[in-house]
Parts: structure tokens; C-alpha cells; sequence
């Protein structure tokens, strides 16, 4: 017994930490690479262009000082950051250039990405209470929905989602990876770290599951029972131009609330890490870049009050 206590003792010891991994990316051609690495740079310029453009319009526009706005500026803000978190690095992985990532980077990037999807799950369900409270109690809204709770709300959906994913990242960085060294992934997400890792990843892929509950389940929860009213309470307006006008004011959230809960719960609410990688990568492509990169059209092409304003910042240029 104290010979096999030993012998485990000289393995620990002899086992070498991993310091850094190698970002597979999309594997093919230098070609197939290299055309993948435009699209990457092109949606990511259009993401930054698009969502930049509707902070300085609301920013601009009197008339979008509201709650509503708020928000959308808030998550506008937040795709910019989310977006650079990932394409950078990823058209680096691609050409080949920079496919290696240091533990305490990918640890970081990891913690950025999912606090800032948390983040953005948060946001979503504020959007949602707030256009309750604009449907469901328009003469109470001004009172309700007042400019000091909408900096709250704003405010604690940013602190919640990093504090949600603060203990996820401590846990993984916490894991010992002693090789193999390569990340089937242009990121550094849960799963591909947990797939290389050598030591017990049940923790991790508890907290990961506890923690997607909380965050992703419970903010959409919030958001369908929001939408639940809102749909109620459209149904009861007597004429057909009121309830088009009504959903016309909520109809761009919806949208990009159906296509990032889709997406993220795919990714994070299970409970293990067993999803094949590959497929992981395809929604994760859509989720850090297809999703930013739409937020801004379907706001700016579904809302009438912003392509108002549009129209009146390009008369006065």
C-alpha cells in the first residue's frame, strides 16, 4: 500500500501541467482557411459597424432617450466586446498565425465570453419586463420603468452575469491538463478544455449545468412569461391597427431573443460535456458572430421609431 502511495506520488510528480494548447480551428485547405478568415474579418467589421451605429444614433436622437433604448445600447455594447472576444484570435487560428493560446489566457477568455453571454441573457429578460410594462401598463410606464431602475436593471444584469460564471472559471482553471495539448475549437470554451483535461471534470460539468440553469433557464423563464402578458394583452386590443402597432414594438426582441436562446441552450444546458465538438463549433460560430452581426438589422429593419431616426441623421449630413 504505502509502495503504490508512492508510485502515485512519482506519477503526480513526473505528470508535466499543460502551459499552453493549440487551437485546431476549422480544419481543410490553406484555401478554405483563408476564404473562412474573410468572412470571420467581414461579419466582425459589419458587427462593430452595426452595433457601434446604434449607440452613437440613440446616443444622437432626443427622442431615444427611453428604457428601451437603453437597453439596446447596453446590448449593442456588450456584442461589440463579445465579438472581440472571439474573431481576432479565431482569423489568427485560421491562417495560422497564432494557433497557440497560454492556459491563463484561454482561462480568461473563457470567463469573458460566457460572462458576457450571461450577461446578455440578463439583458434579454430586462428587455422582455420592460416591454410588459410598456404593453401591458402604458399609462403606469414613465413611473414604473423609471430611468433610475432601468440603470439598475442594466447594472445588475452586467454584475450577474460575471458573478454567475466567476466560480465556473475558478473551477476550471483549477483542473490539471497534462496533454494531450490541442483545442478541437478556434476558442477556448467548457467542453474542448474539459475534453483535454486529466483530472475529474464532474465539478465542472455540475457547475456548468447549475449554473446555465440559473442564468439561461431562469432569464428565459422571465422572458416567456413576459411574453405570455404581452401576447394576452395584444390579443384583447379591439382594432387590427392597434395590435400590429403594439407588436411592431416588441416583434425585433422577439426575434433576437428566438435565435440566442436557441443557440445558447443548445450549447450549455445539458448535463455533461459529451456534445461532439464539431458540431459545438458550428453553433458556437453562429452564437459569437451570425448573432451579433443580426441584433443591429433586425432592430434597425423592425423598428419604426430607429429608421426614423436613421432617416433624420442622414438628412441632416
Amino acid at each position: 500500500s504505502l509502495q503504490t502511495d508512492l508510485n502515485t506520488g512519482k506519477d503526480m510528480a513526473n505528470r508535466t501541467s499543460v502551459k499552453e494548447f493549440i487551437l485546431l480551428g476549422f480544419p481543410g485547405t490553406w484555401q478554405f482557411r483563408v476564404s473562412f478568415a474573410v468572412v470571420f474579418a467581414l461579419m466582425y467589421t459589419l458587427t462593430v459597424i452595426g452595433n457601434a451605429s446604434i449607440i452613437a444614433l440613440v446616443w444622437r436622437s432626443s427622442n431615444l432617450h427611453t428604457p428601451m433604448y437603453f437597453f439596446l445600447c447596453n446590448l449593442s455594447f456588450l456584442e461589440i466586446w463579445y465579438t472581440t472576444g472571439v474573431v481576432p484570435k479565431a482569423i489568427g487560428v485560421m491562417l495560422g498565425t497564432s494557433q497557440t493560446i497560454s492556459f491563463s489566457v484561454c482561462i480568461l477568455q473563457l470567463f469573458f465570453l460566457l460572462s458576457l453571454g450571461s450577461t446578455e441573457c440578463f439583458l434579454l429578460s430586462v428587455m422582455a419586463y420592460d416591454r410588459y410594462l410598456a404593453i401591458c401598463c402604458p399609462l403606469r410606464y414613465s413611473s414604473l420603468m423609471s430611468s433610475v431602475l432601468s440603470v439598475r436593471l442594466a447594472l445588475s444584469s452586467w454584475l450577474g452575469g460575471f458573478l454567475a460564471v466567476s466560480l465556473l472559471a475558478f473551477l476550471t482553471s483549477r483542473q490539471t491538463f497534462c496533454g494531450p495539448d490541442v483545442i478541437n475549437h478556434f476558442l477556448c470554451d467548457i467542453d474542448s478544455c474539459l475534453a483535454l483535461s486529466c483530472s475529474d471534470t464532474w465539478p465542472v460539468e455540475l457547475a456548468t449545468f447549475l449554473v446555465s440553469i440559473i442564468v439561461v433557464v431562469a432569464s428565459c423563464v422571465v422572458t416567456l412569461v413576459s411574453y405570455m402578458y404581452i401576447i394576452s394583452s395584444i390579443l384583447r386590443i379591439q382594432s387590427g391597427r392597434g395590435r400590429k402597432k403594439a407588436f411592431s414594438t416588441c416583434s425585433a426582441h422577439l426575434s433576437v431573443v428566438t435565435i440566442w436562446y436557441g443557440s445558447t441552450m443548445f450549447l450549455y444546458v445539458k448535463p455533461s460535456a459529451q456534445n461532439s465538438l464539431d458540431v459545438n463549433k458550428i453553433v458556437n460560430t453562429f452564437n459569437t458572430m451570425v448573432t451579433p452581426l443580426l441584433n443591429p438589422f433586425i432592430y434597425t429593419l423592425r423598428n419604426k421609431e430607429v429608421k426614423l431616426a436613421l432617416g433624420r441623421a442622414f438628412q441632416k449630413k
